[in-house]
């Protein structure tokens, strides 16, 4: 490698060859901003090399064959346009400049510039075989042309440094790259897990929210069933009743109607991440439930057994709610007339415990058409409140749903 003395008198060469020089991937058909200003910069890089070497050959004491100075002149300037290529080829371009650096003073430059974008740009055992070869190639140049003032092994160790430095300083800057592709790739990534986690539990809230209403809207349509059967066995009932039964059923028909918009609305694709949320249940809102079912003609008692020593939890609260509700749907829907008792008990470290007791309808229950699916879910979510639910028909002739709910002391 033609790198003399001359060269190596110019310790800020390494300096001017920022991390930018390697440019985008190699072989990139199209460059942009910055790996144009990268290229016009390696380019005058090289050039000072050609113009600095032929003035040397030109104007210095030791006369140069005209013949060696054309050649020389030319092999550095047919390696400075050559790194208009070197991305695209940036190995096979480094060891195209092996012969030239044999005898051309002029494409040091070139010949630099070209190890570092292997360095760069290929993987660390490509890049040390580069490098080596070019460590090589200076060995012959310097015996055929040595240098007046430093001895032969000083001046070659000296190009070796020079070498190893570029070598050494374009590995570095592939590093760097690939940790900071890394880190990009793994902020992105995290980026991306956390909106799937975001969009994950936005569908879970939907999907819990629209249980609530999915329970609310079958207590509402229940309600709207029984007041049209009571209307059309009983068509002789006096016009007061007729008109108490028609405002219960107008009034239950708006409110379902109400929650079914809001079933849709919290399904939509597309729901507004800022919606505010339906008030929820608590316990102390079981006996306007049991008011209400009353009022739907229902003979309800409810036991209130609940040591109040503390407020339970708002999800335990809840829950025993939506338990009650369900259990009140499934009594009007398949076992109309019958008495119906609610018995809530327990306390803090006990548990809450929800027992709703029917007697098994005469005939078996009725054909009212239903999903099959209340107890599953009202079993799922008690389950997922840390609860057990039980539910079946007793040996005393009696369908019983019975929940347990931990109620921490």
């Amino acid at each position: 490698m033609g790198v003399t003395t001359a060269a190596v008198r110019r310790p800020e060469l390494p300096g001017l060859l920022p991390a930018s020089l390697a440019g985008s991937s190699a072989g990139a058909a199209r460059r942009s901003g910055r790996d144009w200003f990268v290229d016009v910069l390696c380019f005058l890089i090289a050039a000072s090399f050609v113009v600095n070497y032929g003035f040397e050959m030109i104007s210095g004491a030791d006369p140069v064959p005209d013949a060696m100075m054309v050649a020389d002149i030319a092999a550095g300037v047919l390696a400075t346009i050559g790194l208009w290529w070197r991305r695209r080829w940036p190995v096979a371009f480094a060891l195209a400049l092996l012969p030239v650096g044999l005898y051309a003073d002029t494409a040091s430059g070139a010949s630099l510039i070209a190890v570092f974008t292997v360095a760069v740009h290929r993987r660390a055992a490509i890049a040390l075989g580069v490098g080596a070869l070019h460590m090589l190639s200076c060995m012959p140049y310097l015996a055929i042309r040595p240098d007046p003032q430093l001895p032969y092994w000083t001046v070659l160790v000296i190009v070796w440094l020079v070498i190893a430095a570029t070598v050494a300083w374009g590995m570095f800057v592939r590093a760097r790259r690939q940790l900071i592709l890394s880190l990009r790739d793994r902020a992105e990534q995290a980026e991306a897990e956390q909106e799937l986690r975001v969009q994950q539990a936005r569908q879970v809230e939907r999907t819990r929210i629209a249980r609530e209403m999915h329970d609310v809207l079958a207590h509402r349509i229940s309600l709207l069933s029984l007041h049209a059967g009571a209307l059309e066995f009983r068509p002789d009932a006096p016009s007061d009743e007729v008109a108490k039964a028609a405002g219960v059923i107008r009034s239950s028909a708006h409110q379902a109607l109400h929650d079914l918009r809001e079933v849709i609305g919290v399904l939509r694709d597309d729901p507004a991440a800022d919606a505010p949320v339906p008030p929820q249940p608590t316990l102390d809102d079981l006996p306007a439930l049991v008011d209400e079912s009353r009022q739907a003609g229902m003979r309800i008692r409810l036991h209130d057994e609940v040591r109040r020593e503390a407020e339970p939890p708002t999800s335990v609260g809840r829950s025993a709610y939506r338990v009650t509700q369900e259990a009140l749907t499934n009594a009007r829907k398949h076992a109309p007339g019958t008495a119906v008792e609610v018995t809530v008990g327990g306390g803090p470290g006990d548990g809450l415990t929800v027992e709703v007791r029917n007697p098994w309808p005469v005939g078996g229950p009725s054909g009212i058409p239903g999903a099959g699916t209340g107890l599953v879910g009202l079993a799922e979510r008690v389950q997922l409140a840390g609860g057990r639910l039980a539910h079946g028909r007793t040996p005393d002739g009696s369908f019983r749903v019975h929940a347990w709910l931990p109620w921490p002391a």
